[in-house]
């Protein structure tokens, strides 16, 4: 077998796969910013110790999905499953908390997990996280949601539902923990899964997160949260949902929701989409105060959420026509003696902040507008022999047709004024 193969589960991207990914990103940081976010970029590999913390031992992430290995000293270190627990051991080690202070932050970049691969759901994928450390306010979970809508519709996102739920806080959970356990206890074990088998001792709310369906059939009727939570629990839930009505959000209460990892109390919300099948959660986040204290540092307050970009560059799949920047030109060069005379003009219209590509090798007419027609540009400028000689230049209008001679040092002026109009 050739070496030269990518690892089952990793991807490379190209144009237009690339593309999303880019207007993804450059979309996030514009709304995300003026929401006073700023970026942190943390490490791939952390100490196993890190997530086994932050997310749970319990969780299918620690237990079965983490690329876990011992490094040349032995230490155990992980390559990041999720971006939370990573963002939190950087906040403590990095000492920037203060009594009454917000910090707002948002990562980008790769995870991984150990998963069957299928459509989009990769070994190596990509999320953009962001996270409001230092308020337990419930105006601080609705802001992350508005912001996550704004980022969603900034994209041109619009066909999506969020859910939301409350998950109780360490005072509540433990009694409807129990209730769940009493509840499951009466499941004959054949009805479950697996997995569901040992959750429903271990970590009884992941059997609500089960998806098999003979898994589902058998919890009709389970025991809900929103029966169980305390009145501060209900409180803070209410005023969080007496603001995304005020915004004109549309959402659903599921009151099944509670998410894939532990960390997460009181908010929790989701976002779905009908439209890319089994895999149809694109982003969710929620509440997880205490998760900072659990990591060796203060008590600090958090909310937040992911997205799971390679979801949404599935819905943004119709759209690639629109996502990436039209070049301004393709500089054609029909005469060798113009091949340098084109690359100094390629980066004069450059310096005037157009974007476009110069042949490096003579062609033909029709095989250099060929490529110019290939890169999608909007001007071919074609360099001749005649042209050489009179130090002009052929811009041609690639959509219209149109074309004129012009000095080419005047050819800068012709393309800015085309763009303005």
């Amino acid at each position: 077998m050739s070496s030269a193969k990518k690892i089952k589960g990793f991807a490379d991207m190209f144009p237009p796969d690339s593309d999303r990914f880019t207007f993804l990103e450059n979309t996030a940081r514009s709304v995300f910013f003026k929401y006073g976010f700023g970026e942190l970029r943390t490490p791939i590999l952390e100490r196993t110790e890190v997530f086994a913390k932050g997310i749970g031992e319990d969780t299918d992430v620690v237990g079965k999905e983490m690329y876990t290995f011992p490094d040349r000293k032995g230490r155990s270190l992980t390559m990041r499953p999720e971006a939370t627990a990573g963002v939190m051991r950087a906040f403590i080690e990095s000492k920037q908390y203060q009594p009454g202070g917000v910090y707002k932050l948002c990562t980008m970049g790769p995870m991984f997990r150990y998963e069957r691969p299928q459509k989009g759901r990769m070994r190596q994928f990509h999320q953009i996280n962001c996270e409001a450390l230092g308020s337990d306010s419930p105006l601080a979970d609705a802001e992350v949601i508005l912001m996550l809508n704004e980022f969603l519709l900034a994209a041109g996102l619009d066909k999506l539902t969020f859910e939301v739920n409350s998950l109780g806080c360490n005072e509540c959970r433990p009694k409807f923990r129990q209730a769940l356990t009493d509840f499951f206890a009466a499941i004959p074990e054949e009805e479950l899964c697996d997995d569901c088998k040992r959750r429903r001792n271990t970590n009884p709310l992941r059997v609500l997160d089960c998806k098999v369906e003979r898994c589902k059939k058998a919890i009709e009727g389970v025991p809900e949260l929103p029966d169980h939570i305390c009145p501060k629990c209900r409180d803070h839930f209410a005023e969080v949902l007496e603001v995304l009505d005020a915004s004109d959000i549309s959402y659903v209460r599921n009151p099944r929701l509670v998410r894939g990892l532990d960390y997460y109390q009181s908010t929790t919300f989701e976002v779905v989409s009908g439209d890319i099948g089994s895999q149809s959660s694109v982003a969710g986040g929620g509440r997880y105060d205490g998760l900072v204290k659990m990591l060796g540092g203060p008590d600090v307050p958090g909310v937040g959420f992911a997205c799971g970009m390679e979801r949404l560059a599935l819905l943004l799949e119709a759209k690639d026509g629109e996502l990436a920047e039209q070049p301004d030109f393709y500089i054609a060069v029909l005469d060798e003696r113009g091949l340098r005379q084109g690359l100094l003009l390629a980066q004069q219209l450059r310096a005037e902040g157009l974007s476009g590509e110069c042949a490096l090798a003579a062609g033909s007419m029709k095989s250099q507008l060929r490529r110019a027609g290939k890169l999608n540009v909007r001007f071919a400028l074609i360099l001749g022999g005649e042209e050489l000689d009179a130090k002009t230049v052929v811009v041609k209008n690639l959509q219209s047709g149109d074309q004129a001679t012009v000095p080419m040092k005047h050819a800068t002026t012709l393309l800015k004024g085309s763009e303005q109009e």
